[in-house]
């Protein structure tokens, strides 16, 4: 009769089969992607550090929703193309599997998937409610939706991983994300922090907070995937996503930070990223 594992590996293995779980959709037989050395960021490099942190990417993934959310023409192709009212994890899952296999699969399956998303935006097109018209394919809306997600990736790492992290490695970062970024059709794409900077301050005039958006807002942050709401995380994660959005970008959700409760809520989520790493990745 096999010997029972000790109870911390019992509890090692438990929660590492949730996370599993919540990225993979077993019943359509997701496993999770290999790591390849013939990826499209560089094996071992800035972009595998920065993606391969769950707790950060979570909290980063969240908060780059939100920010996303706030250019009209890429809330429209949401909001007019998807079923994310009712299937938010499915949303969640999606793109964090693209993101795990654009980093970290084979060049092969990166393409596949860069193709994929290709051809779904070839059908995502429409007005605006004021008459103005958007394209899922339009350069530019592709340039606000990678720098506003990598900008938070990288800000979530950089707050619940390296806090130390220098500013060569940061525009590694911008560096490595970016031919991704280019293969989607994106114009401009930042290679330098500097850059990325100078880009999300110039789509400042274009952003929007209206009923729309807090639609979707109240979707991400009050009406998580089921199995997330089974967890007690659930609350911290998404303060944690607010707390990590631009000043300007939260005043325009009408969110509130955290406030004299950041440290704490700073040092909960940091423990919470120690315990994943440990189940995650036991030595």
């Amino acid at each position: 009769m096999a010997s029972l594992a000790p109870p911390a590996e019992a509890l090692r293995r438990r929660i590492a089969g949730e996370v599993v779980a919540f990225f993979n959709d077993a019943e359509r037989g997701q496993e999770p992607i290999k790591s390849s050395p013939d990826a499209l960021c560089p094996p071992g490099g800035v972009a595998w550090r920065v993606h391969g942190d769950v707790t950060s990417m979570m909290v980063g993934g969240i908060a780059a929703l939100l920010l996303q959310m706030l250019h009209p023409k890429a809330l429209a192709g949401v909001w007019d193309h998807s079923d994310f009212q009712h299937n938010m994890h499915g949303r969640l899952r999606n793109t964090a599997r693209f993101i795990a296999v654009t980093t970290y699969g084979a060049r092969i399956d990166a393409k596949a998937a860069i193709d994929r998303v290709r051809r779904i935006h070839d059908h995502v097109h429409g007005t605006l409610p004021d008459g103005t018209p958007y394209d899922a394919n339009d350069p530019r809306l592709l340039a606000w939706v990678h720098v506003a997600g990598s900008a938070m990736f990288l800000d979530g790492w950089v707050r619940y991983g390296e806090p130390a992290m220098s500013l060569t490695d940061m525009d590694r970062y911008w560096a490595e994300v970016a031919p991704i970024a280019r293969k989607l059709g994106a114009d401009p794409v930042p290679v330098t922090t500097a850059e990325a900077a100078r880009l999300l301050r110039s789509f400042q005039p274009e952003l929007v907070g209206d009923e729309r958006t807090a639609t979707v807002q109240n979707l991400i942050l009050r009406k998580a995937p089921d199995k997330l709401r089974t967890l007690p995380i659930q609350a911290l994660l998404m303060q944690s996503a607010v707390d990590l959005l631009p000043d300007w970008a939260r005043r325009m959700h009408g969110l509130r930070s955290s406030g004299f409760g950041r440290p704490a809520l700073g040092a909960a989520t940091l423990g919470l990223a120690g315990t994943l790493r440990w189940a995650l990745n036991p030595r």
